[in-house]
């Protein structure tokens, strides 16, 4: 009766395995790899975004020089309040 089913051969399983892991070798000697556009982008985004939270709200060295010429009585013109009045209603959208 096993005659008639092909025989039993105790090897078979392992031989295709073997013949499985030859088509699986790979014949390219180099590793690549590629990065999506997308992929950029977030990491770039990233990158931004931990430089703005390390990066303090207030310019202490700018603050400084600005107290400095508010202490000259000449900087104080029609000219300089003018201009900064000016900056001032424009940052508001007026």
């Amino acid at each position: 009766m096993i005659d008639r089913l092909s025989g039993i051969n105790p090897l078979q399983n392992v031989q295709r395995t073997q013949q499985v892991a030859k088509k699986a070798e790979v014949t390219s000697s180099e590793d690549t790899v590629s990065v999506s556009d997308e992929a950029k982008r977030l990491a770039d985004e990233y990158m931004l975004s931990e430089i703005a939270s390390q990066t303090p709200d207030i310019r202490e060295d700018l603050v400084a020089q600005v107290k400095e010429r508010i202490k000259d009585p000449n900087y104080m013109t029609a000219a300089v309040l003018n201009s900064t009045a000016d900056k001032f209603l424009e940052s508001l959208g007026i």
